[in-house]
């Protein structure tokens, strides 16, 4: 009789733990047939043309969805816009959190928007995955352990330049046009940083407020009589810096920052000719470029590019980098399983191995690991010649993980 009664009591036991396994795994935010993803985007103002990136990833995770999804649930993306304004994107963000439960945070674009929500979810243990900015503050696990960037460090792209300058035009002078902003900035003192001792190379440094002063500015900077220009801003100004320095008939050595390198909506509406011999450090494929066109990732890409207009056209880097952000997510989705607690959804992210994006370029492959939430840490110097890009010498390391002191 005590033996009857001993099983039930047993198997009560099991199941309500069982049960107290399931809720501490899966999250409220969880649910058998779906998962929920915030973002925020500036969709509108002045740097709208980055939500290109926000709308890529919508539609990504809308094709996935239609292939019966991730392990079986069906992603929810909820995506709003902060018209780049760090208080409102604090504001979405806890309503995302807290009134729309998504499980986590992804992507959303800006360092002053992820710096002003970073704080809130780290206290509330909520990943914060593969911000859309590459400032080194934003993959610090020491310091923020639910926070993660994804692209390479800004400051480490000017770096790069540096050393190539070094390499190849030692002793001679140097202007750079930088944006006004926190991006602008991290990369021309990436640039100073890997100078060093020689940063007395250049001669003059601009940091622009508005597009309407850039005529204004390149002609300055050409006066100054440098061989060297480092252009640090957004795609449509640096649009109207090369046809400026073609006007001016000046042809310094080029170096641009990839994000404002597509060849369709940046440098053949400058005109080709005149962007011929630019330099830039990249790592993402450029679907312009002929040299990708017999590849079968791109033409999966200009397929699903043609399927889900809204994500952006077929040329726009913006949209190809959110498109290969949302497919590095995906990744660490499967790898949860049936675990998506938000624990293991950390644990995942800093848990990709020589993870090869199709967008990405031969030779960078993502590896995340304890202390190393910087995904992708290479880059590759390219020239175009008039039609596509040239790579320059072999991929180059940008940082490198280490556990803190």
């Amino acid at each position: 009789m005590q033996s009857w009664v001993r099983t039930p009591i047993a198997i009560v036991v099991a199941l309500t733990s069982l049960g107290a396994i399931t809720e501490r795994v899966r999250e409220p935010d969880v649910t058998d047939t779906e998962i929920r993803i915030g973002n925020v985007m500036p969709y509108s103002g002045s740097l709208q043309a980055f939500g290109a990136i926000g709308r890529a990833e919508a539609a990504y995770f809308e094709m996935i969805n239609e292939r019966g999804g991730i392990n079986g649930r069906k992603v929810r993306f909820i995506t709003h816009d902060d018209k780049s304004n760090p208080s409102t994107a604090l504001e979405l963000t806890r309503d995302l959190i807290e009134k729309e439960n998504v499980l986590l945070m992804f992507g959303s674009f800006g360092t002053p928007g992820n710096f002003a929500v970073r704080a809130y979810l780290n206290e509330r243990q909520v990943p914060q995955l593969f911000v859309a900015s590459g400032d080194d503050h934003l993959s610090d696990p020491s310091l923020f352990p639910w926070t993660m960037g994804w692209q390479p460090s800004i400051r480490e792209e000017g770096r790069i330049y540096a050393n190539y300058i070094q390499a190849f035009y030692s002793g001679k002078g140097i202007v750079a046009l930088w944006q006004n902003d926190h991006f602008g900035r991290e990369l021309f003192r990436g640039l100073q940083d890997g100078l060093g001792d020689i940063a007395r190379m250049i001669k003059l440094d601009i940091a622009y407020d508005t597009d309407e002063q850039l005529a204004a500015h390149v002609s300055v900077l050409k006066r100054s009589g440098a061989e060297i220009f480092v252009f640090a801003g957004a795609p449509a100004n640096l649009t109207k810096v090369i046809r400026r320095a073609a006007e001016l008939n000046w042809h310094p050595v080029f170096l641009l920052n990839h994000m404002s390198s597509s060849i369709a909506t940046v440098l053949k509406p400058a005109g080709p000719e005149k962007a011929l011999g630019v330099i830039t450090a990249t790592f993402l494929k450029d679907a312009n470029d002929p040299a990708w066109k017999d590849e079968q990732a791109v033409k999966d890409w200009l397929a699903f590019i043609e399927k889900y207009q809204r994500a952006g056209g077929n040329d726009d880097s913006a949209a190809m980098f959110g498109y290969a952000a949302a497919e590095t997510l995906a990744q660490v989705l499967k790898q949860c399983g049936n675990d998506l607690s938000r624990d293991n959804v950390m644990k995942q992210a800093a848990a990709l191995e020589n993870y090869q994006g199709s967008i990405l370029l031969p030779g960078i492959k993502i590896n995340t690991g304890r202390w190393d939430f910087r995904p992708i840490k290479h880059l590759r110097l390219v020239q175009f010649d008039g039609r596509s890009w040239q790579p320059i010498g072999d991929v180059l390391e940008t940082a490198f993980a280490r556990a803190p002191d």
